[in-house]
């Protein structure tokens, strides 16, 4: 069985139990996967990346998709990590500990960047931390006013390791030498400027009428020259997995494991300052 096929397996077998995470709509050639997980801010937990699979699966046996939008409901796009799973209090499954947690995150971003269809990110809310790589990980990013984007690892004790696979390819080394170690919060425009989105709007209902041309150009592409121009335009950060994916998993899971990071995501859930603070 098939990656894809055992979480189609899975997320049927979810589908009894509790409404979907990430919802699916296909129309004029344009799938559609939003990610609806508002209790926990669309966090990547084992659930959500299961289903965010699924739905790519589907997308990519569609012979009429041409592209996958992925969005969100709320006002979040994504948290990244789930961190009630990251501090063990519920073990994401089928991780291995957390180098396996960080392999199953380099997969998913892998797999994005590796589809053969064009992936378009959706923004218009929160980016932190892991989610910051599935935008990187996307071809093409819009990013309305109400997006805010960044990098907290360091805060927590950690690093964006794994998430830097994508990321460093496409952000300006200054900016990201700044904001991987700061950990500041910046805008739709500064996230344009520096390579993280490819465009950032002004107004919200002008995210939609960005996209329209976009999409539409998307839709007049052949599989094959889409599949084979977005295969020359990721060489390099597929090369970049490839070459990395196992060290910097490592060290993620190093990092997760050490004492200095139990304590960052004890206090990020207990909503207080870690202990190396100063004010």
């Amino acid at each position: 069985m098939t990656e894809a096929e055992a979480a189609a397996a899975a997320v049927e077998a979810d589908a009894d139990a509790a409404e979907p995470l990430v919802r699916r709509a296909v129309e004029r050639g344009v799938a559609t996967l939003t990610l609806d997980s508002p209790h926990n801010r669309n966090a990547l937990s084992a659930r959500l990346v299961r289903e965010l699979y699924a739905g790519l699966a589907a997308a990519g046996d569609d012979p009429e998709v041409r592209t996958v939008v992925l969005t969100h409901t709320g006002g979040t796009f994504c948290a990244g990590a789930d961190l009630t799973e990251a501090s063990g209090a519920a073990a994401p499954d089928g991780a291995d500990g957390p180098t396996g947690a960080a392999a199953d995150l380099a997969r998913l971003l892998r797999t994005v960047v590796a589809f053969p269809k064009p992936v378009v990110a959706r923004v218009t809310g929160h980016v932190r931390a892991g989610g910051t790589g599935l935008v990187a990980a996307c071809d093409i990013a819009v990013a309305g006013p109400g997006a805010t984007f960044a990098f907290t690892e360091a805060r927590i004790g950690v690093a964006p390791a794994v998430i830097s696979m994508p990321l460093l390819p496409r952000l300006a080394p200054r900016a990201a030498g700044r904001y991987f170690l700061t950990g500041e919060r910046f805008g739709a425009a500064e996230a344009a400027r520096i390579g993280l989105v490819t465009e950032a709007v002004e107004a919200a209902e002008d995210v939609d009428r960005v996209l329209a041309p976009v999409l539409d150009g998307l839709r007049r592409g052949s599989p094959q020259g889409l599949a084979e121009s977005k295969r020359l335009a990721t060489a390099e950060v597929l090369r970049v997995f490839d070459r990395d994916t196992g060290s910097l998993a490592e060290l993620s899971a190093r990092l997760f494991a050490s004492d200095e990071a139990r304590e960052g995501v004890s206090a990020f859930l207990e909503r207080r300052d870690p202990r190396w603070v100063h004010h």
